[in-house]
């Protein structure tokens, strides 16, 4: 007994210490039935922030939250309480101060012997910081789980065996699939079907190995979708190292990869100048790779609209062939149209379809029934030509987005090819041809020539060569304007080509001139083309609402008899030319050895005139012009004189057109102005009365608007007046179409010079250009008074020029008087002034000194008469 009452004793005692350590650490509260606080350990009174008497008689009620004391939950948890049923878990609980704290409670029913509950006792552990974390971390994932959902990376987890456990948002928008429609399928037999066995071992091999797997594949979705994406597959590992899980991440590259696929090949082919055909055939390859259920074709447009395949080889050539120059239009097939619409052009089915009513035949028995056209633009938005996908299953949704992409960027490669294809065109044309007549320029001329005279050497053949020059194109030019002149010269070629062969080659030099070579040619067939081109360029030809009749001069070199190089040729048939030109108009010429010898003397002349201009060679001679009712000297006409060592005496007719021909004639009229000013300034200061000095001036040598200041300085330089120099033009210059040549005849008259008009009568007399120029002086040609003794109609238009010049107040010198027959008829008409051999030759400085020495001495009266 008493053993027993002391183990009694001892499990007392154990129980109550016990309680006291679990009254230590855990928050312990007693309630009564009706919920009203009975008993609270100190752990529950600072958890609580309570003090005993604030505790004391509190409901259970007064420590939740509104929330679980608006819900059933409460009545719910407090009835079974009651009814003796423990309750544990995690709630919520008020502070005294109204924050709230989370506990891990258990209550339990206090029974009595009977089982009724006397009380409901509650334990308690604060959790509320583990709460927190616990919060913050579900918080923190379910961020992650919404960052992994909205991300466009489909993102796959399968596990050891690679079957699907879980897909996340993004993977379910690319593809399709929810997880639970995909869970425990294999994700590379879903996506990529087309994978090798080998392929899938060594994925699985690299994952057990721990080692990450990446590639770029095309995956297919759940409709069909088909995308180029990049996977990445990273394995987990478990504790042990095993392989348990694979999470796999797929990012869609399928625009990037287009463009990087298509563009890296088609660049570098387009870098090594690889024909166009080429590079676009391989646009075409690689878009039936990456799509093998399209055929793919690429026409081009031209600036006529009319279509030319280039790349498609997929398709027969002569499906290809039968669409070569067929013009764009709103019903031509699906490219044809796509060009007129310049926008996409689908169909569906080209068996209904009107746009293919026409064509359909061609196509449909090919296996196609569906078409996808789109236009290919320049970089101004014009169609340059399309770009096609050919079906022979029907079209779905699905693949639509695919092959837009793939067109989006093929479409953009196409255009650079085609543009620079176009831009490569332009170059050669402007390297190559002439750019308003679209003949071949002189380079490619050349080159071509040279060809066809390699190819005449060695077959023992003859070439001709033919020099073309336009009669009287200037005249075009100068009076219907230079657009009028460059429609005459584009007619011409056009004309020349019909003209010539097919093995001929046609091209211009500049200018008017052209140049033609004709291989296989001899003499005969030569002089036969020309007269059908002479024929041809005579044909009337209507240009600026005016009718022209067109001819040329064409000069002929024959090789090998006439030279062996093109050089040579051209040259030669150049002089055969001018030897033609000056027959007359329309006439052609053969070039000879004759021609060659009087051309290298000119060459030779005008060599020796450059070299006389540049060392004072050339001198002047000085003709009296004699006043007709005094016999006073009038003035004197300085005439330009070459005496050549080896050549003699050359004549003013012969080198006065050599400087008109070569440039030199304003080199030579500076120079006579300068030097007859000098001379007439040293005979005035040896006290010889000259009253003044005329010098002939070129046509370009007013062209010059610096000329009025050089005469100006010339006429100080040697102390004269204005009125000393008079300055004679030729009647040429009143064709003279240079915007400067008035400009500067009007200030050089304003200077006070004197301006006369030479050879009145013979050129393009007109009084209209007469009144417009300021001349004081007409000069009668020649050829008027030769025929005075014999002429009547000379006689008439004499009286008729003398009469002009009286009634516009010019004073009209007689020029060539060399009998005293003609010197009285002009004394009788009233030529106030003449000159010729009659009175003297033209004469050197220094005889023309002794002969107004001795003219003075004959007749006292011949003294200086004063410049009308």
């Amino acid at each position: 007994m008493q053993e027993g009452a002391a183990h009694g004793a001892l499990s007392q005692a154990l129980q109550l210490a016990q309680l006291q350590a679990l009254d230590r650490v855990m928050a312990i509260a007693a309630f009564e039935v009706d919920g009203t606080l009975c008993h609270a350990n100190a752990n529950y009174l600072k958890l609580m922030g309570l003090s005993a008497a604030q505790a004391r008689g509190r409901r259970h009620s007064s420590f939740c939250t509104p929330a679980l004391l608006g819900s059933d939950k409460y009545e719910t948890i407090w009835s079974s309480l009651c009814a003796g049923h423990a309750y544990s878990g995690i709630v919520e609980r008020l502070r005294s101060d109204g924050s709230s704290c989370w506990l891990e409670a258990t209550y339990s029913p206090v029974l009595d012997a009977q089982g009724r509950v006397l009380q409901i006792l509650k334990v308690a552990t604060d959790i509320t910081a583990r709460h927190a974390r616990e919060q913050a971390q579900q918080e923190h994932l379910r961020r992650l789980s919404l960052v992994a959902d909205a991300s466009d990376t489909a993102v796959l987890i399968s596990d050891g065996a690679s079957c699907i456990l879980h897909v996340n948002g993004g993977f379910t928008r690319m593809f399709g699939w929810t997880t639970e429609e995909v869970a425990g399928r294999t994700p590379i037999a879903l996506l990529a079907p087309q994978m090798s066995e080998e392929f899938v071992n060594i994925y699985r091999t690299e994952l057990r190995a721990g080692r990450p797997v990446g590639r770029e594949e095309i995956v297919v979705g759940k409709n069909g979708q088909r995308y180029w994406a990049k996977v990445i597959s990273n394995p987990i590992l478990d504790a042990d190292g095993q392989w348990r899980y694979t999470v796999s991440m797929l990012t869609d590259i399928t625009r990037s990869k287009m463009h990087e696929a298509l563009q890296h090949r088609v660049l570098e082919a387009m870098a090594r100048e690889r024909p166009l055909a080429e590079v676009l055939e391989m646009v075409c390859q690689e878009v039936e790779r990456i799509a093998p259920e399209v055929t793919a074709s690429i026409l081009e447009v031209d600036a006529q609209g009319l279509m030319h395949p280039l790349a498609g080889l997929s398709l027969p050539a002569s499906y290809s062939q039968q669409l070569d120059g067929v013009a764009i239009g709103p019903q031509v097939g699906s490219c044809g149209t796509a060009a007129w619409r310049n926008a996409p052009v689908l169909v569906d089915d080209i068996a209904q379809d009107p746009l293919w009513s026409n064509y359909k035949h061609l196509i449909l028995p090919l296996g196609y029934h569906a078409c996808w056209s789109t236009p290919i633009r320049n970089s101004q938005g014009h169609p340059i030509g399309t770009f096609a996908f050919y079906y022979r299953e029907p079209r779905t949704d699905a693949s639509s987005a695919f092959h837009q992409q793939l067109v989006d960027a093929c479409s953009h490669l196409c255009a650079l090819a085609l543009e620079r294809e176009h831009a490569r065109a332009r170059i050669r044309q402007l390297a190559f041809y002439d750019g308003l007549t679209g003949l071949p320029n002189r380079s490619l001329l050349q080159a071509k020539a040279d060809q066809a005279i390699a190819s005449a050497a060695r077959n023992d053949e003859q070439l001709a060569v033919l020099f073309i020059d336009l009669d009287r194109f200037k005249q075009v030019n100068d009076s219907l304007g230079h657009p009028a002149g460059d429609e005459l010269l584009r007619n011409v070629a056009s004309r020349v080509q019909q003209v010539l062969r097919g093995s001929d080659i046609a091209g211009r030099l500049s200018g008017d001139e052209f140049v033609a070579v004709l291989p296989q040619c001899d003499a005969e067939h030569v002089a036969n083309t020309i007269e059908r081109l002479q024929e041809l360029l005579a044909a009337p030809l209507t240009i600026a609402e005016t009718s022209l009749a067109v001819s040329a001069s064409i000069g002929i070199a024959m090789f090998p008899a006439d030279g062996r190089d093109m050089e040579t040729l051209v040259h030669r048939a150049d002089m055969a030319m001018y030897q033609a030109k000056s027959q007359g108009r329309g006439r052609f010429s053969f070039f000879s050895s004759e021609m060659n010898r009087l051309a290298q003397e000119r060459l030779a002349l005008e060599t020796a005139l450059r070299k006389a201009l540049q060392e004072g060679g050339l001198r002047l001679h000085y003709q009296p012009q004699i006043d007709m009712a005094s016999g006073q000297l009038y003035g004197v006409e300085a005439l330009a004189r070459w005496t050549h060592a080896e050549l003699g005496e050359v004549s003013p007719a012969r080198f006065i057109p050599l400087a008109e021909e070569c440039g030199l004639i304003a080199d030579l009229g500076r120079w006579a102005l300068s030097e007859a000013c000098r001379q007439l300034a040293q005979w005035r200061t040896q006290g010889l009365a000259v009253p003044a000095v005329s010098v002939n001036l070129s046509p370009s040598s007013f062209h010059n608007l610096d000329l009025p200041r050089m005469i100006a300085d010339t006429l100080d330089r040697n102390a004269l007046a204005p009125q000393d120099l008079t300055l004679e033009l030729t009647e040429s210059i009143l064709l003279d179409t240079n915007p400067s040549t008035m400009k500067t005849i009007d200030e050089v008259h304003a200077h006070g010079v004197r301006l006369s008009m030479d050879d009145f009568g013979t050129g393009y007399s007109s009084l209209s250009y007469l009144r417009r120029l300021p001349v004081s002086e007409l000069k009668l040609d020649r050829s008027f008074v030769a025929d005075l003794e014999h002429d009547e109609a000379a006689r008439a238009l004499s009286s008729a020029i003398l009469g002009i010049g009286k009634s516009l107040h010019l004073t009209v010198v007689a020029e060539g008087v060399e009998t005293a027959t003609q010197n009285v008829m002009l004394r009788e008409q009233g030529y106030p002034v003449a000159q010729g051999f009659l009175f003297s030759r033209p004469l050197s400085p220094q005889d023309l000194e002794q002969w107004l020495i001795r003219r003075q001495a004959e007749a006292p009266a011949l003294t200086p008469v004063a410049q009308l």
